[in-house]
C-alpha cells in the first residue's frame, strides 16, 4: 500500500472532485486541509509517506524537507510549475515532481473583481448595507482611466483585453516586454517610471522569483497617483508590503486590491487586514471548481503514472 499525503486542502474539497474511495485498495490517503506551523512539523508529518499531492505554492517543499523524508518518491503539484519546490534536491534525490494542466482565466476574473471593488468602493458600501446605512461613498468611472499593466503575458493580455472592453486607456511595462504583443493588442509601451506616474489602476501579471522581487517599494509609490489604485494577483512577494502598508496608511495611494501576500495564509494580525482601502481575497485568483477538477483528477493520473514507472507532465530544474 503506498502511503499518499494530500496537503493544502483547505477547503476540504478533495474528496468532491475525486473518489479516492475507488484506489483505497492500491493507495493509503490521508487529507491535510491545515498548513503546517513549520518545517520541523511538516517533516515529522509527512515523514511516512511516498507520494505527496500538493497545490502550488502553499506548502513549501524545501531542501531540508526533501533531504528529511527518506520515503518520498513522487511529488505531483497543481499547476505545471511551483516555485516553491526545490526541484535541484527533489532532482538529487531522484523523486519525481509532476504537475497538471491548469486554466488562466480564473485570475485575470479575479483580478477585474478587485479592480471594480476598488472602483465602486464595494467593501465599504456592502459593509454598510449590512449596517442599516445608503449610499455612503462616491465611485469613479473605468471608461477613460489608464490601466497599467507590470507583464503582458498570458494573464496580463486577457486583462488588457477586458481593460479595453470598458474604454481604458493600457500601458504595459516589463523587463521583457514583447512589443509584438503590444502591437496585436493595441497597447502602449513604456517604462516602469511613466508605468508608475500614469496608471490610475496598477496590475501585477508577472511571474514570481528573484527577477521582480520588491518591484513596487516606497521609491515606486511615492512616483504613483494619490488617486491610484494597485492590485497584485501575482505573487506577494513582488510588493514590498511594510511599504505597501505606510503607503495606505498614509495615503500615498488610494488602496490597494490584494490577493497574493508575503506570508500565506495570512496572519489574523498582518496589519493589511485592518486597513479601510485594501481589498483582500484569500489567494483564490486560480480557486475555481473547473481548475480543482483539473487538478486533483490529473494529479491521480500522475500518481498512477509514476508508480507504472512511466511519469507524465514532468516537471524538471
Amino acid at each position: 500500500m503506498i502511503k499518499v499525503a494530500i496537503l493544502d486542502d483547505y477547503q476540504n474539497v478533495s474528496e468532491q472532485f475525486v473518489d479516492l474511495k475507488k484506489l483505497s485498495g492500491k493507495y493509503e490517503f490521508k487529507i491535510f486541509s491545515k498548513p503546517f506551523v513549520d518545517e520541523t512539523e511538516t517533516i515529522d508529518q509527512l515523514t511516512d509517506f511516498e507520494a505527496l499531492l500538493i497545490m502550488r505554492e502553499r506548502t513549501p517543499i524545501t531542501k531540508n524537507i526533501i533531504e528529511n523524508l527518506s520515503k518520498l518518491k513522487f511529488i505531483i503539484t497543481s499547476g505545471s510549475r511551483n516555485n516553491s519546490v526545490d526541484l535541484e534536491a527533489a532532482e538529487k534525490k531522484k523523486i519525481i515532481v509532476c504537475g497538471t494542466d491548469i486554466l488562466i482565466h480564473p485570475t485575470p476574473e479575479l483580478t477585474w473583481a478587485l479592480i471594480l471593488g476598488l472602483a465602486r468602493n464595494l467593501k465599504e458600501e456592502i459593509d454598510n448595507m449590512y449596517q442599516g446605512y445608503w449610499q455612503t461613498t462616491i465611485g469613479i468611472d473605468l471608461k477613460g482611466k489608464v490601466l497599467g499593466l507590470i507583464g503582458l503575458g498570458r494573464v496580463g493580455s486577457q486583462v488588457a483585453k477586458i481593460g479595453k472592453a470598458f474604454g481604458m486607456q493600457i500601458m504595459a511595462w516589463s523587463e521583457n516586454l514583447s512589443l509584438d504583443k503590444c502591437k496585436e493588442l493595441d497597447v502602449l509601451p513604456c517604462s516602469k517610471d511613466d508605468l508608475l506616474k500614469n496608471s490610475d489602476f496598477l496590475s501585477i501579471h508577472v511571474q514570481g522569483g528573484e527577477r521582480y522581487k520588491n518591484c513596487i517599494t516606497l521609491k515606486e509609490f511615492d512616483k504613483m497617483k494619490k488617486s491610484s489604485y494597485l492590485i497584485n494577483t501575482s505573487r506577494g512577494p513582488i510588493i514590498d508590503e511594510d511599504d505597501l502598508i505606510l503607503a495606505l496608511t498614509t495615503n500615498e495611494i488610494a488602496g490597494a486590491g490584494l490577493d497574493v501576500y508575503q506570508k500565506e495564509p495570512l496572519p489574523e494580525n498582518n496589519k493589511l487586514r485592518f486597513l479601510p482601502n485594501a481589498l483582500l481575497t484569500p489567494h483564490i485568483g486560480y480557486v475555481t471548481a473547473e481548475n480543482y477538477n483539473i487538478f486533483y483528477n490529473q494529479m491521480i493520473e500522475a500518481l498512477e503514472s509514476c508508480v507504472k514507472g512511466n511519469p507524465i507532465r514532468l516537471i524538471k530544474k
